[in-house]
């Protein structure tokens, strides 16, 4: 796989072939079918008069953090018939979700549905319906590897699995599995010509043991696991994206754990990183070769991190300094391209602040872009009553603080 280069240009679309490939060597591969799951036909020459190599090699990315759903936002989304419907919180993002090629969403509590309890923290499970308003936002890819994923046990596990398998098949879920084979599977996404492997793991599921019929029901940041995965997408895939589980809750920096697994995905060959966990925005490093250009198939080349996304969405009980950090989030926004040479490259990257705005009420909670939220707007978000220094200047300093000039 190709390392990955920093081009300023802009991001055309393709269409969408999802496939999995299993992990095992080459010869074991051959073995076992690999599970595909068709989005949208291949355009073929007949169609459209052109050689599919003759059509654009580019695809455009973004990434959300966490959704996590605390219970006045579960509350927001609950119908007077007990039902639930969360699309109002995606209203205002779901024109920039669907327009992405891929776009890709934290998943950060599991989706065991209504029959196991709607819960918010600390154990939490949320109805079907969530997974059914990140699709209609034009979610493709649901990262599920979070420490909240066993906070049901087995049966969220195959609950939430289930779901997707059943419900939106069309949906990339990553980071659990509902077989062994799942667990030995890279899933790797075709669009426009472009194979783009995409891993997600966490560092723990706070102390809950993977069950015992399902050792590997969660993908986990173990090194000997994350190393093989990498090194097979090397040999599959033209671009490699890892999405950790990592970091320190509320930390707005990186701490050492970050820096070892930053190391271990750059080694090995990942091109991008989008972390997520510590419910705050941390720093995006783009981490280049002392000779910028030059292609290392070994590992150890050009690799794009966002350390952390921050939240989505979410309503904390929690109060004091610091608490209004949480509502701020970004969406990691990031164009490649096959070049001339045949490498596939980061032509331009950046990343828009995100804020969620709380009201209490039916549908009282919604994300808006930091850039078109106003005075008035801040001063009636309810997080001023948990934290009073919350207000518009207070998130674009921190965007300023973090992300310096790019996320202007």
């Amino acid at each position: 796989m190709m390392k990955t280069n920093l081009i300023l240009t802009t991001a055309l679309c393709g269409l969408c072939l999802c496939f999995s490939f299993p992990t095992a060597h080459a010869s074991e591969a051959t073995s076992a079918v690999p599970l595909v799951s068709i989005t949208a036909p291949k355009v073929s020459a007949s169609s459209t008069g052109k050689k599919t190599s003759d059509l654009p090699q580019e695809v455009s990315i973004v990434m959300v953090g966490d959704i996590l759903l605390h219970t006045p936002v579960e509350e927001a989304a609950k119908n007077a018939d007990g039902s639930y419907n969360y699309d109002f919180i995606f209203q205002n993002m779901k024109d920039e979700i669907s327009a992405a090629d891929i776009a890709i969403v934290n998943q950060e509590v599991i989706i065991g549905g209504q029959e196991l309890g709607v819960s918010g923290y600390p154990a939490f499970n949320a109805p079907y319906s969530i997974g059914d308003a990140l699709v209609e936002s034009g979610f493709d890819v649901v990262c599920h590897g979070t420490n909240h994923a066993l906070d049901k046990g087995k049966k969220g596990i195959v609950n939430c699995y289930n779901y997707w398998k059943t419900t939106h098949p069309e949906i990339k879920i990553v980071g659990i599995n509902g077989t062994d084979s799942d667990y030995t599977n890279v899933d790797i996404i075709e669009k426009s010509g472009i194979k783009i492997a995409i891993l997600n793991y966490t560092y723990g599921t706070n102390g809950i043991s993977q069950p015992k019929s399902m050792p590997h029901a969660v993908d986990m940041l173990e090194e000997k696991k994350v190393i093989s995965d990498l090194k097979y997408a090397e040999e599959i895939a033209d671009f490699t994206i890892v999405c950790p589980h990592w970091g320190t809750e509320y930390n707005l920096g990186i701490d050492k754990s970050q820096e070892k697994w930053t190391k271990v995905f750059r080694e090995n060959g990942a091109d991008l990183v989008l972390g997520t966990h510590p419910h705050v925005i941390e720093p995006v490093e783009f981490l280049q070769d002392d000779a910028p250009g030059i292609t290392n198939n070994h590992g150890g080349g050009d690799m794009l991190v966002y350390y952390s996304l921050g939240n989505f969405v979410n309503w904390t009980s929690s109060s004091g300094k610091g608490i209004a950090n949480r509502c701020l989030g970004g969406m990691a926004t990031v164009a490649i391209r096959r070049n001339k040479n045949g490498e596939t490259v980061i032509k331009n990257h950046g990343v828009k602040a995100l804020v969620c705005h709380l009201q209490s009420g039916p549908k009282g909670v919604t994300v808006y872009p930091l850039s078109g939220y106003t005075d008035m707007q801040s001063a009636a978000n309810e997080i001023t009553a948990q934290d009073p220094s919350f207000s518009k200047k207070y998130l674009v300093d921190l965007c300023n603080s973090v992300w310096g000039s790019l996320w202007k």
